[in-house]
């Protein structure tokens, strides 16, 4: 509920803070005095645009503050969690419109876009009146009006996740012919490069092991000249290193049997000349191994020639050239199963748009259900508002959808639109004089009786209206007497299951309040100021008969207000 509302340099108020009750609270004045004012400060809470001009005159800056006592609605939680708001137990909602045309919105003292406010007013304050913030009068909240009477929630749940399956299967699909699509319009230049690179089938390390092999090949002949000339000086000359070193052995044995000491420096001797022996053993192998083939030499040109070109074209090493090959291969492979694996997903597509469909026959027999009781609610309401005679209607219809939608299901009689919610547009239709056709309600009059309708479709759906504050404008235009008791009535009985706002100007009205508000205008030097105050009991019976006899306050005209008083609330 709302429980103060802080309104300063707003317009005609200066600085004012009402603070609201539980039920029924009711706001009188004299015409004039600002009693609209305080709606629109209140509208600026709830997302309306705003204009420089409603600051008051020779301040910089006007603000609205409202302070709300959110209880368990939910919706609004989840709309704070969204914008990383933390929830309390008190809503703290701020507008601030300077002078040099800044607009500023705050949540619990967290900066948030016009849009955001909007949204949270919605779930916090319908408001009724000359400045409509109704939701009622929008065409596209009633099928949520008749779920709500219906107690559709659990089922619209499962319906809206069943509508998610279908959602992702169709975007899986969507993704699926794209994807096919692009491959298809490459595909004749990925096979070309498949076969280019298979034709090579360039191995991992092939160009450096080729390198290598080509550059001893190319090289063998000074290789050989020197391979010779090393085996001659090592091994095969009269004065070889193996000759030496085995002569220079000998004179250490001798050396060594007449003094055992030179026994270490004579194996060091016999190391090198084993190594000596095995450097000129391979020596001979590896020149004798040489390939002077002229054609393997060409032919090993031309591999490495084909393989540098190949890197070269595409940018890649070797490893990446193999890797490059394998996602191409698999590509190809993908687009000879694209065909299957979009026909099965265009089964599971058929399979979903049933199961959606089963959910929201369930959900439209519900509303049918629900509708025959809301209407003959309603209309009872309305009679007892003083619209004898009328008619309202609940019209629960399929908009149909071309066989190729995707978000589409058919029986027997058509093919429907799965919509958000369901398969249903729902419109209230509504007729208040006799003799004229049922109209869509958004097209009624404005006026009193647009607020005894408000008042009527409130008062049948209070019990499951999640909105937890209801403001009423204007709501006793037209009516007077016996009938703007009726409307009292049905005001407090309202105030039962919401926090009620009411402006009025009939004391049949006031005498339901639970809580008397008055807005009064003064002028002081030149300047007019708005104020509002809360009635005491005794204040509250003035003001009531003032409503009764005008300005002058008679004792006939308090002991009728005490009366009044009396029998509404005996």
């Amino acid at each position: 509920m709302l429980k103060t509302l802080i309104v300063k340099d707003y317009a005609l108020i200066r600085s004012a803070e009402i603070s609201f009750g539980s039920g029924l609270n009711i706001i009188t004045g004299e015409t004039g005095a600002g009693k609209s004012i305080l709606l629109d400060a209140l509208n600026l809470l709830l997302g309306e645009r705003a204009s420089v001009d409603s600051v008051r005159n020779g301040a910089q800056k006007a603000v609205v503050e409202g302070i709300f006592e959110p209880g368990n609605n939910k919706a609004a939680e989840s709309l704070l969690s969204d914008n990383g708001i933390e929830p309390g137990e008190e809503l703290i909602v701020r507008r601030e419109i300077s002078v040099k045309g800044n607009n500023r919105c705050f949540i619990n003292d967290t900066p948030v876009n016009l849009n955001t406010l909007k949204e949270l007013g919605d779930l916090l304050v319908d408001l009724h009146g000359q400045h409509e913030h109704q939701l009622l009068l929008k065409q596209e909240h009633h099928c949520s009006y008749v779920d709500s009477y219906a107690l559709n929630s659990a089922l619209i749940s499962t319906y809206q996740a069943e509508l998610k399956k279908l959602r992702d299967l169709i975007h899986e699909e969507t993704d699926l012919i794209s994807k096919k699509e692009k491959l298809e319009e490459k595909r004749d230049y990925l096979s070309f490069v498949l076969k280019e690179i298979d034709k090579v089938t360039p191995k991992e390390n092939e160009d450096t092991e080729i390198e290598e092999e080509l550059n001893i090949l190319e090289n063998s002949e000074r290789i050989l000249e020197l391979g010779h000339s090393a085996t001659l000086r090592l091994y095969e000359d009269d004065n070889s290193v193996h000759s030496l070193i085995y002569s220079v052995i000998r004179d250490f044995e001798n050396l060594n049997a007449i003094d055992n000491s030179f026994d270490e420096i004579l194996k060091e001797l016999n190391s090198a000349a084993a190594i000596i022996d095995e450097a000129s053993a391979y020596l001979r192998k590896y020149t004798s191994a040489i390939d002077m083939d002229p054609a393997h030499l060409e032919n090993l040109r031309d591999r490495l020639s084909a393989i540098n070109h190949i890197k070269k074209k595409y940018g890649r090493s070797i490893p990446e050239l193999i890797q490059y090959r394998e996602e191409i291969a698999a590509e190809l492979v993908l687009n000879s199963n694209f065909s299957m694996m979009i026909e099965s997903i265009r089964e599971s597509i058929r399979s979903q748009r049933e199961k959606c469909f089963e959910v929201a026959l369930k959900i439209e027999a519900a509303r049918k259900e629900a509708a025959v009781k809301l209407e003959m609610k309603i209309l009872e309401q309305l009679e007892t508002l003083g619209i004898k005679n009328g008619k309202f209607s609940v019209r629960i219809e399929r908009e149909t959808a071309p066989l190729d939608m995707k978000f589409s299901a058919s029986d027997d009689s058509g093919n429907f639109r799965l919509l958000p919610d369901g398969i249903n547009r729902v419109e209230f239709l509504i007729s208040t004089n006799p003799g004229e056709d049922l109209k869509s309600l958004v097209k009624v009059a404005s006026g009193g009786e647009v607020s005894r309708v408000m008042l009527s479709l409130k008062a049948a759906l209070a019990e499951n209206d999640g909105v937890p504050v209801l403001v009423f404008d204007e709501v006793d235009t037209g009516v007077s007497g016996r009938i703007a008791q009726k409307v009292g009535a049905s005001l407090r009985n309202l105030a039962q299951f919401h926090q009620v706002i009411a402006i009025t100007h009939l004391p049949q009205i006031a005498a339901y309040s639970e809580n008397h508000f008055i807005v009064s205008k003064t002028e002081n030097e030149g300047e007019t100021v708005s104020a509002i105050t809360e009635l005491t009991p005794e204040e509250r019976v003035t003001e009531i008969a003032k409503l009764i006899s005008g300005e002058e306050v008679t004792p006939a005209a308090l002991g009728s207000a005490r009366e009044l008083i009396n029998s509404v609330n005996g």
